[in-house]
Parts: C-alpha cells; structure tokens; sequence
C-alpha cells in the first residue's frame, strides 16, 4: 500500500478540476483495504474516486482519496434464460458493455458510452435511453469501514431510485463498492421506447435490431450530442429530469404548448431537465470556462481552466432561472465535493 500526499485530482476527474487530494492511494487489491482499515495514522475519512465522471472538485479534498481500480470480470452462475456477471468496481463501466455485447448478453445495451467505473453504477443508478441499472444489479458488495468487513447488499436492499441510492445517503461514505454481480439475460429484452432510438436505428437501415445494433444507435446519439471529457471537461448530465405532478404539467402546457414530458404515473410527468435550461436562455452560455455546453443545454463544462466553485455557481444561477421561469426545482445529478 503506497500513500501519498498533496495529490493534484485533476487527472482523476473528468471535468478536469485541479483540486488536491489530503491523503491519495490506489486501491488494486482487497487486502488493501484491511490494511488502510487497520492503519490508525490514516485520516478516518475515507473518500472513493474511480472514473470521477460525476463528481465536481469545488476545494481541496480532505481525507484519503481511494482511487478504486479494482479488475476483474466473472461469470458467477447461468441458467437457460440468465448469467450471473460478477464486475469489480474498478472496471471502466462502458468497457464492461463491450464485454456484454461480445458474449451476446443482453441488460446494458442503452447504457452503452456512459462514462465512469461500475462501481459508480449501482451509487447512482446510471441509466439512460429508457433503462436504468438497477434493473440488471443482482447484488453489490461492499467494505464496511466501521465494521471492518465485506458486506453484500440485495438488489431490494439497495434503496434504487431515479439517480439514487442507499449508497448516495444511508451509506455514504461508510461503504466503498468493491463489485456489482448482474444478471443479464441470454435471449433480448430490446428497449426501443425511446424515441431517438428508433428514428437512429432507421437511419442506420436497422429494420430487425440485435443489442449490438441498439448500442450502436445509442453511441452515436451520445456522440452527436454530449462533448468529450477528453477534449471537453465534463460530467455529462448535470441535472436530473424533473418530475411534476399532472396539474402542474398542464398548467405550464397552456402557456408553454410544446413542453415535452414523458409520464412516470398516472399523476406525474416527467420534464427534460435540458429543455427546461434551454428555454430559459442558457443554451451555449459561457463565463470565462464555465459554461453551458452549446449542443446540449443539460450539461455544464469546463473549456480549461474554471474551478469547481465556478461552475458550481453557474448550476445554482441556472436552477433559480429554471424555477423563476417555470416553477420547477431541478436538482443537481452530479456530487458535489
């Protein structure tokens, strides 16, 4: 175990931020783990970091940062309809995509391209294009750092909700995500739902679908739409889609006719986060290096040298003109450090 001191993070998040790490180690086996545990010199705060694809650095990070990059894929059991995929949580998440798609394994195709760690995963219930992970988690273990030991969390136990977890509350910080089993399925249950996949899937001349033809729409709806972290700092989707109850909805549809929803219930609708920004003026925005990327108005970037604290703002300054315009609170996706 090799601990170091005053660790520049910018390498380690994807929108680039030049915070520093307390305490910084590389977490690439599970013995390391008792042996931070029983390491009483060690800060007691414990802070996770593995692609830092949804984590923005406003100050210097105090404790130990643990850059998971614990690796491994196992097949854990099948049967005739499912297999049981045991991921360690330090494997780069769309990199376990491909592995899916290769073994023709069906579950995570619309989630293809989602930057981060599938230890991420299960934290925020990733989703997309109409699916959400948790409909594919069987059950992810965990370090107890009170108790000292391994723990394992049911899917049912895990509290899955829109972008949220027990391990985003209850757990946080107390728990550091070592794998994720799922359960993916031998013959396709396609999602087509979503609009744009089926327009894209027409576009490519896709009239009969296989999971590998629905990730590739994905990706190249990803592509036309989100920037690079590579070439753009980013966390992809800043904000979540906010849900309003019906009444709401159609109040704002009288004085906005073509505000795009999506039910959730009999009761509620679902608003796109980005639409909302949009319309209130901040599409393409930029303040030095924070701004607003100008192809997709839900997410927030930095051009190179914006702090966290600056872009922080400008999320805040969005969500109060967002409420002011249309009386919707939206809500920050992506953790705030």
């Amino acid at each position: 175990m090799t601990i170091q001191h005053s660790i520049s993070l910018k390498a380690y998040n994807s929108f680039g931020i030049d915070a520093t790490a307390e305490y910084f180690t590389e977490l690439k086996h599970l013995d390391t783990l008792q042996e931070i545990a029983a390491d009483e010199k060690l800060p007691k705060l414990k802070v996770v970091l593995g692609g830092g694809s949804n984590v923005l650095l406003t100050k210097p990070v105090a404790g130990l940062v643990i850059h998971n990059s614990l690796n491994g894929i196992t097949i854990k059991d099948e049967n005739e309809n499912h297999v049981w995929v045991e991921v360690m949580a330090g494997e780069v998440w769309h990199g376990f995509v491909e592995y899916a798609l290769t073994n023709n394994l069906s579950g995570i195709e619309n989630l293809a391209l989602i930057p981060g760690r599938v230890g991420a995963a299960p934290m925020q219930n990733i989703g997309a294009y109409g699916v959400e992970v948790r409909d594919t988690i069987d059950q992810v273990t965990a370090w107890h750092w009170a108790e000292k030991r391994f723990i394992v969390m049911r899917n049912e136990d895990c509290d899955f909700g829109y972008r949220e977890s027990i391990f985003k509350h209850f757990l946080k910080d107390k728990v550091l995500i070592t794998s994720v089993t799922f359960r993916l399925n031998k013959k396709p249950n396609l999602h087509l739902e979503y609009g744009a996949i089926q327009t894209q899937l027409e576009a490519m001349g896709v009239s009969s679908p296989t999971i590998k033809s629905v990730a590739e729409a994905v990706m190249s709806i990803r592509r036309s739409k989100l920037p690079d972290p590579a070439l753009i700092g980013n966390a992809g989707s800043f904000f979540k889609n906010p849900t309003i109850n019906k009444q709401q909805f159609d109040l704002l549809k009288e004085q906005f006719p073509n505000i795009p929803s999506y039910p959730v219930a009999s009761d509620q609708v679902k608003v796109p986060a980005g639409w909302l920004i949009e319309q209130s003026g901040w599409k393409g925005f930029r303040r030095h290096d924070a701004g607003v990327h100008v192809k997709q108005a839900l997410v927030l970037v930095n051009y190179g040298k914006a702090s966290g604290s600056e872009i922080q703002n400008l999320a805040i300054e969005i969500i109060e003109s967002v409420q002011s315009k249309f009386d919707i609170l939206l809500s920050m996706e992506v953790n705030i450090w």
